[in-house]
């Protein structure tokens, strides 16, 4: 009789015992099995923040070098107090960078402000004269504070704001860049229902510098913003409802003619967040450093991938640790298992049985023990798994936001409104959600760990089938 046809004998006629190796065995390979889909299921969350979340690198002003040169004409005049002066950013040397691999897209952002003709803006308890207080623009000019906040851009839609969702269009559209050279704008909604205002009708602004000009604009849609802050701080504050979106081009044209072209600061998206530095080198290269800067956030990818190398270690010390404690038990249950066989063994032994059959005879019952658990660990894995990786990524997705919102910057604009750049926390906890399913390659996975484990298992206890003596077995 072969070895595989007595391990199948032995296991069918001892029921309750194969029941036991098979509910031990299947606790093993589901613990083992679910460390391996979270780790798996961290990995590919890992990667599919390099497209979803990305990064960005940011062309605006040098101020540091603005200021350097401010304080070296403030040692050399005595008649009067130097200004700090910053260049606007022009687009085409923001055309230059745009060209660098793995740049996907670009983003213009102006800022600027007008005063409501026609309209009345919302008013806060905080709120001053619309022309008091002052604020010095790009190039260090001084200009009154409007009472409406204009955020020029390329499109709304590649804003922090409306990609992390804090802001909706609710009625219309948004900007895109065929808005270009029009005078099309997206109000708020509250400002909309304040003075009666819906899709198509047409407002006036009134600009605050040069030949201060009123334009009239079109009224293309509305959004919804989430923001409680003001869009502007300190004296002149205004509510958020008071910001607007328009091309980046009407932007420039309320700032000013030598504003053409340019553009506050200019965003490029960085297809993968890996090679956002290389991007900044090459970008460097291009631009007059003594004018303007190159700064990278990629911090919302860098959250998520520190959650998932966390998620990552912690479910490779799942893996080992049961795999380890599990060979243990296996080889526990084989050596007990072998005791309760001694007579069996000594008389296969006595019959000319070679010893590595006997042995493979027991393997053989752990393997068919083995397929039976994995099928039950295979059924049951992706529940374990999606507990046990949710509950690791709410502790490491709650530290993580916990520490990035303490560092969101309430710039001009503040958070979900126009200006609004603090959204790593937002776009790392959406990202920081594990997808875990089974997959055939998941199961392979899981047996090859299962037959290392059965393996070790029976090296481990087939010492005491080796050093049986026949003779002595039969005699007691």
């Amino acid at each position: 009789m072969n070895f595989f046809k007595r391990a199948w004998l032995n296991l069918t006629a001892k029921k309750g015992r194969s029941i036991l190796l098979i509910l031990v065995t299947s606790a093993i390979m589901l613990f083992v099995l679910a460390g391996l889909l979270i780790r798996n299921a961290a990995d590919t969350a890992t990667n599919n923040a390099k497209q979803s979340v990305g990064a960005t690198v940011t062309l605006s002003a040098n101020r540091e070098a603005a200021f350097k040169k401010m304080r070296s004409s403030t040692s050399t005049s005595k008649t009067s107090r130097p200004k700090l002066t910053t260049s606007p950013v022009k687009l085409s040397d923001a055309a230059k960078i745009a060209k660098l691999n793995n740049v996907a897209s670009c983003t213009a952002t102006v800022s600027t402000s007008a005063n409501a003709t026609g309209f009345d803006a919302i008013s806060t308890s905080g709120s001053s004269d619309s022309n008091g207080g002052g604020m010095k623009g790009m190039g260090g000019s001084t200009t009154s504070s409007g009472d409406i906040a204009i955020s020029g851009v390329t499109s709304t839609s590649a804003t922090s704001a409306f990609e992390n969702s804090s802001s909706k269009i609710t009625k219309g559209r948004g900007i895109t860049t065929a808005d270009e050279g029009t005078n099309n704008v997206v109000i708020e909604s509250e400002l909309a229902k304040e003075d009666s205002l819906k899709v198509g009708d047409s407002i006036k602004l009134k600009a605050t510098t040069g030949t201060k000009k009123t334009y009239t604009l079109k009224v293309v849609g509305i959004y919804k913003a989430s923001s409680s802050t003001s869009t502007q701080q300190g004296p002149g504050a205004t509510d958020p409802a008071n910001s607007v979106y328009t091309s980046y081009t009407f932007a420039n044209t309320v700032k000013g003619a030598k504003y053409k072209n340019t553009a506050d600061s200019v965003t490029f998206n960085v297809s993968d967040p890996a090679k956002v530095s290389s991007v900044k080198t090459a970008g460097k290269a291009l631009i007059n450093t003594s004018k303007y800067s190159l700064t990278t956030d990629d911090s919302s990818y860098q959250t998520v991938k520190a959650s998932m190398a966390n998620v990552k270690s912690f479910a490779d010390k799942i893996v080992w640790l049961v795999a380890i404690a599990g060979t243990i038990i296996l080889a526990l249950i084989v050596i007990l298992m072998i005791r309760e066989r001694r007579y069996e063994i000594g008389v296969l032994l006595s019959l000319g049985e070679a010893r590595w059959k006997i042995v493979a005879q027991f393997f053989t019952e752990m393997v068919m023990v083995l397929i039976v658990s994995i099928a039950i660990a295979g059924a049951g894995g992706k529940f374990v798994g999606n507990q046990l990786g949710q509950q690791l990524v709410s502790q490491q997705t709650t530290t993580a936001t916990t520490t990035s919102s303490t560092s969101t910057q309430q710039g001009p604009g503040g958070s979900g409104a126009p200006g609004s750049s603090g959204t790593g926390s937002v776009s790392a906890q959406k990202q920081a959600e594990l997808d875990i399913n089974v997959s055939v390659m998941d199961l392979v996975e899981l047996g090859g760990f299962g037959l290392a484990i059965m393996f070790l298992s029976i090296m481990l206890a087939s010492g005491g089938i080796l050093r049986l003596q026949p003779k002595k077995v039969l005699i007691d």
